[in-house]
């Protein structure tokens, strides 16, 4: 065994307790890929793009595919929890690493602050004379208590929030086979796979207009990357992430392109909505009693879960930033339940501002507050896919060992994904209500470039790059 190997058994440790099984980071690698995007968000895509939206999200899903084998390649070199700004460290200098952690840190706030508040909306449908706030502030304090307790709480929490949204897709999925080749429920006259090209064909609106709902499809599947905080985390990271990370086109073609076909061939595209749930929509269609409850149900569960996830990602993400001198030392420390509990109330509290924010403004800064989660999201895709490039130089010249998950074409998919990332952050631009999110970033940049610069006037030694682990090359 050579020093570099010893060197990267050793790294995962950092003190965090392995607590997470393989059932558990199976499930909240499928958790990571359903969130309320899907619930919520492909109403408006649907009714901009019509059936075409099914390949918008087929496209997408590859492109997030090869993200993650990207990714998987480079945490089976060296799996350490808050990987993105790690490699980003390692392969771009100490700069990039500070700036992700910190973009990826803001990522998972803001959309805290979002879901917090659809979780409140999503009481208020049973229970409208609970105030908003005081579910969002309940909601808050037990996923907080959760977070402290220890990591397989959080595990387990994660898994059966996961396991209700699989559940409920599946089941739509079957209900709506039967309906489409039995032809029970009230939809059973008008539902055809042919309602897929009958009204204005696959395309309705133009391939333009398709395109452009790319945006909002890419903020359906952030959080997929999850899976790589976990990497400190899990019980056997070897076995478990790739197992996690193959099954990820099976997970999109079922609970993307599979439901929303079948939902597109019971209720024509022309039924949906801006702010209607498909699945909603759906389940009223089929005439299901309680179907909106159950939904409602679900989509709360999917808000929870993503909340859960925030509070787990950012305090990991802080204690990283800390062992670097990039955020302050008190975040580094570690509970009596080895999680970091400093670093998840801070964050706490900035999400609990958001709620506040989300109450008193109009329904607006909802869609500005998951618009800027998506733009932090493409840059913590793109310093992985740039981070995997260079990893991949360093192998081929024999400077740094080769992973035992390599990711198929070596770079050629990375820069396919870079590319696409570009484009949609593009598409963005053109929008007038999304590019709001890349002022916010802009100012984000311009405020994290200060901060470098003070962190370099106290401590000259935090731009050097880390060394490359010893490796002797071979032939």
């Amino acid at each position: 065994m050579t020093s570099a190997q010893v060197d990267t058994d050793k790294a995962p440790e950092e003190g965090y307790e392995r607590g997470l099984n393989s059932r558990q980071v199976q499930m909240i690698a499928i958790g990571g890929a359903i969130g309320v995007g899907l619930f919520l968000g492909a109403g408006a895509n649907i009714a901009k793009a019509g059936p075409s939206i099914i390949l918008m999200y087929a496209l997408a899903g590859v492109i997030i595919f090869f993200i993650m084998r990207a990714l998987g390649e480079l945490l089976l070199y060296r799996p350490v929890s808050g990987s993105f700004a790690e490699y980003s460290r390692e392969f771009l200098g100490p700069f990039f690493g500070y700036f992700t952690g910190w973009t990826y840190w803001l990522m998972w706030v803001v959309t805290g602050m979002a879901e917090l508040t659809a979780a409140a909306i999503y009481i208020h449908y049973w229970f409208p004379d609970i105030p908003q706030w005081v579910s969002a502030l309940v909601f808050l304090v037990l996923l907080f208590v959760a977070n402290l307790i220890s990591v397989k709480l959080f595990g387990e929490i994660e898994f059966w929030f996961s396991m209700v949204k699989v559940t409920a897709i599946i089941g739509m999925i079957v209900i709506g086979v039967g309906v489409l080749t039995l032809g029970f429920s009230q939809a059973g006259d008008t539902a055809a796979v042919s309602n897929l090209w009958e009204f204005d064909g696959f395309f309705p609106k133009g391939i333009g207009s398709s395109l452009m709902t790319l945006q909002g499809v890419m903020f359906a599947y952030l959080a997929v990357e999850l899976v790589g905080v976990t990497a400190g985390e899990s019980e056997n990271p070897e076995k478990t992430l790739p197992k996690a990370i193959n099954t990820l086109p099976w997970r999109i073609a079922l609970f993307y392109v599979g439901a929303l076909t079948v939902i597109l061939a019971v209720v024509k595209w022309t039924e949906f909505a801006e702010g209607v749930s498909p699945f909603v929509e759906a389940f009223a269609v089929i005439g299901i009693p309680a179907g909106a409850g159950i939904v409602n149900f679900v989509v709360l569960t999917a808000a929870l879960s993503s909340c859960n996830s925030g509070m787990y990602s950012t305090g990991r993400m802080l204690r990283t930033l800390a062992d670097n001198g990039e955020a302050p030392r008190i975040f580094n420390k570690l509970s009596s339940t080895k999680t970091p509990a400093i670093g998840i109330a801070v964050s706490v509290v900035f999400m609990a501002i958001g709620v506040v924010l989300n109450y008193l403004v109009p329904e607006k800064a909802f869609g500005y507050v998951t618009s800027v989660a998506t733009a932090a999201g493409i840059w913590t895709w793109l310093m992985i896919l740039i981070s995997h490039v260079l990893y991949r130089r360093k192998v081929v010249a024999g400077r740094l060992p080769a992973s035992s998950f390599p990711a198929p074409g070596g770079s050629v998919c990375s820069y396919i994904a870079i590319a696409f990332l570009l484009f949609v952050t593009c598409l963005i631009a053109y929008d007038a209500d999304a590019r709001v999110c890349l002022y916010v970033m802009a100012g984000w940049a311009a405020a994290l470039g200060i901060g470098w610069a003070v962190l370099k006037s106290r401590n000259p030694r935090i731009t050097e790059r880390p060394g490359e682990p010893e490796f002797e090359k071979i032939g």
